[in-house]
């Protein structure tokens, strides 16, 4: 069943943000697209409200000195904030420029490339791999885990081995499919998924290029999901 677009914009798809901030979570948060404005163009590198753009502005860096020895940090391309009630595990790696908010935890042998944005309490866990993507609070990435250019919702939890593919095999630009509209050209070469606060993914999920999951969501063991789906949704295949 085709989606309207305007029920997965960012306030539909994320609205437990504005929770999190009232209820007292602290650290730094992105600001989100609007109502109007497609969600993805938080994940565009050109786009002033895109994540990098957004990372560039905090202009800050900052490690605490708790930080294991074995972590290996590279601050070659842009700057690295680590919050000092993050926890850091041993043998991780960090690439600049990334944020990394309090209560966050990233495991043993993660690894955070640019442009990544870990709110209050999210975590990534062990041989992990984040790129250019937000993990609003809570979320979870906790088991050999890959997240290219997505955004995970608070409360997302990715079962372990899932994998948010961001690149089509043909290199072309990503479609966004399953919208009641038609298909929508999001004008970007990457674009991993966008999941719904609360959307639980089950062990080796794997999402094709421009998914779009609407919050509150469970994806089944052993999927492979395309295209755009509702609020509610269970995806068995």
């Amino acid at each position: 069943m085709a989606v309207p677009l305007e029920s997965l914009t960012a306030p539909e798809l994320w609205p437990s943000l504005a929770r999190w901030k009232s209820q007292g979570g602290s650290g730094k948060f992105p600001q989100l697209p609007e109502q109007d404005e497609a969600p993805w163009i938080i994940l565009d590198p050109k786009h002033e409200g895109g994540l990098k753009n957004q990372m560039n502005k905090l202009n800050f860096h900052f490690i605490p000195e708790s930080i294991p020895d074995s972590v290996s940090i590279d601050d070659t391309l842009g700057p690295i904030c680590i919050d000092e009630r993050a926890i850091i595990g041993e043998y991780v790696r960090i690439e600049g420029p990334c944020y990394i908010g309090p209560d966050a935890e990233v495991r043993h042998g993660a690894y955070i490339r640019p442009n990544t944005w870990l709110c209050h309490e999210s975590v990534v866990g062990h041989c992990s791999e984040i790129k250019h993507s937000l993990l609003l609070p809570g979320s979870k990435a906790p088991h050999f885990n890959y997240v290219g250019d997505s955004v995970l919702g608070c409360d997302v939890n990715l079962g372990a081995g899932s994998k948010l593919s961001n690149l089509r095999n043909d290199g072309r630009k990503v479609i966004v499919r399953g919208i009641s509209t038609g298909e929508i050209d999001s004008g970007l070469r990457k674009f991993g998924a966008l999941l719904g606060d609360a959307t639980q993914v089950g062990c080796n999920v794997v999402t094709n290029p421009g998914v779009i999951i609407g919050r509150d969501s469970n994806i089944w063991p052993n999927v492979t999901v395309s295209g755009a789906h509702p609020a509610d949704s269970t995806i068995k295949e």
